[in-house]
């Protein structure tokens, strides 16, 4: 990883409408960023979209007008305030800098900036008081990790964590456009009675489930799997919770789902959590299993909240819980997320 310079940490300047440059503004995530500034009325003077030379030149939609596509280059960051990326991290981590050097305060989507010790990693709702502490890049959490977390949070506050065990479902357009188009034709072709082929995937993706997110690593475990150990601990600000995470890919378009175990140290009953996760920022509680009320995928597309559900004792130990958590991946899984650390920082 670059070196960056070591500065004091800084205040957004007040004004009244600001210059927001979104990298990777032709992507699903960046599209989706577009869409929720425009939607929240954030003060934007100026939109400035960037992409590679592939997506240059094009045009996207903004307060109904049609903006084109700049090409990212060094140059692109003079005059802006804040820095939405959306791009990969080889990207974030060539132009992040650059754009902080430029004045502007980078939020940054991908992996590349979120175990910095020097950068904050911010879900609104849990931590919004790390702000305080950036340096001009603000990291934006694996989205599994952000609908993890916005329930984690009131339960931690309240009987302290010791342990978690999580099991995802994640949708296919976590990975991407591709790996949606590839689900989508993978369904064509087994519903015509075709061969599958594939490409995103090293597997069928179709009526299929792929315990395999992101490289693995030497422990067995894959990559995706050790960032929601690792974000979590930071997010929380508690490194002694002791995480165990299995991720799949699921063949569903929008929406990563969970199971998750929770152990904490003061028991909490299943009343004491719907009451307390009732009333918790950023999350809807959706659970009334007698008249087969729980999170769908389907029900959180387009929503901004962590929806939670299932909620019950786990009676194997003395103090647990199980819990089903839902959310729209692209929204409060990557785009509202970094659009509300926007929000908090110009408050």
């Amino acid at each position: 990883m670059k070196t960056r310079k070591t500065t004091a940490p800084q205040k957004m300047k007040k004004k009244s409408a600001y210059t927001v440059a979104v990298v990777g503004a032709t992507g699903a995530v960046g599209t989706e960023m577009l869409s929720i500034l425009e939607e929240r009325t954030f003060p934007v003077e100026e939109v400035r979209p960037l992409a590679s030379s592939r997506s240059a030149g094009g045009e996207v939609s903004f307060r109904g007008d049609d903006v084109t596509v700049k090409l990212l280059t060094r140059d692109s960051f003079r005059g802006v305030d804040i820095a939405l990326f959306s791009a990969g991290a080889g990207v974030s981590k060539e132009y992040a800098p650059v754009a902080v050097e430029a004045g502007a305060v980078v939020i940054d989507n991908s992996s590349a900036w979120r175990m910095d010790p020097q950068v904050p990693l911010v879900v609104p709702e849990v931590n919004p008081y790390d702000l305080e502490k950036h340096q001009g890049i603000v990291a934006n959490p694996n989205c599994s990790t952000i609908q993890m977390v916005v329930v984690l949070k009131p339960i931690h506050d309240h009987a302290g964590i010791t342990r978690v065990v999580v099991s995802t479902y994640q949708s296919v357009s976590g990975t991407g456009k591709e790996a949606m188009d590839e689900l989508a034709e993978q369904c064509r072709q087994l519903l015509g009675f075709g061969d599958v082929t594939s490409k995103v995937y090293p597997h069928q993706i179709a009526f299929n489930c792929l315990p395999h997110i992101d490289d693995f690593v030497s422990s067995g475990y894959t990559r995706e799997e050790m960032k929601m150990v690792n974000e979590t601990r930071k997010i929380l600000g508690d490194p002694s919770i002791g995480i165990s995470a299995t991720t799949v890919r699921v063949p569903v378009f929008v929406g990563h789902a969970e199971s998750i175990n929770v152990e904490t140290k003061n028991k909490l009953s299943v009343a004491e959590t719907r009451a307390m996760l009732s009333t918790a920022p950023g999350v809807q509680l959706y659970d009334d299993p007698s008249r087969e009320l729980y999170p769908l995928q389907v029900h959180a597309v387009g929503t901004d909240a962590v929806f939670v559900g299932r909620i019950r004792e786990d009676e194997s130990i003395p103090k647990g819980l199980n819990l089903w958590v839902v959310a729209d991946n692209l929204r409060k899984g990557a785009a509202l997320n970094a659009v509300q650390i926007a929000e908090e920082l110009v408050k």
